[in-house]
């Protein structure tokens, strides 16, 4: 059976607060496995249990600042969901735009599968961009 013959398959319209929480969901899994495939960096562990943290030294202030960084899109998969729509849509294309600029400042000097997914979370934060801007407008 091919696939024009088949068939249709039952298909909605995915609301655009769906595909932005979804969309920072993704992000979030690239970061997260991202940071974590880099501990497998030659030295990695070692300069971490010698106190190297991503902004220098590890300090409370470091570890607060990358903390807060991290915070911003794991937050924005539920504020996506719940915030009036005005809102939702300026805070998803401005800190889709902020995380962008960040991500892509970080490519530079990178092992290959660090390349990959800052690219792959530059082209979702795209998305979210996209998708945030071109919010549908209530009919009248």
């Amino acid at each position: 059976m091919s696939l024009t013959t088949a068939s249709p398959l039952e298909d909605f319209k995915v609301p655009v607060r769906l595909k932005l929480s979804g969309l920072w969901a993704s992000v979030m899994s690239c970061y997260i496995y991202g940071d974590f495939l880099g501990l497998y960096r030659p030295g990695d562990i070692q300069g971490i249990l010698d106190g190297a943290g991503l902004l220098g030294p590890s300090s409370q202030g470091s570890l607060l600042a990358v903390a807060t960084l991290i915070a911003v899109p794991a937050v924005m998969i539920f504020l996506s969901l719940v915030l009036i729509p005005a809102l939702a849509r300026w805070m998803n294309i401005l800190v889709g735009a902020i995380l962008t600029v960040i991500v892509l400042m970080t490519i530079p000097g990178s092992w290959a599968f660090y390349i990959l997914l800052s690219a792959i979370e530059a082209v979702l934060q795209l998305l979210v961009i996209w998708y945030a801007w071109r919010w549908p407008r209530r009919s009248q």
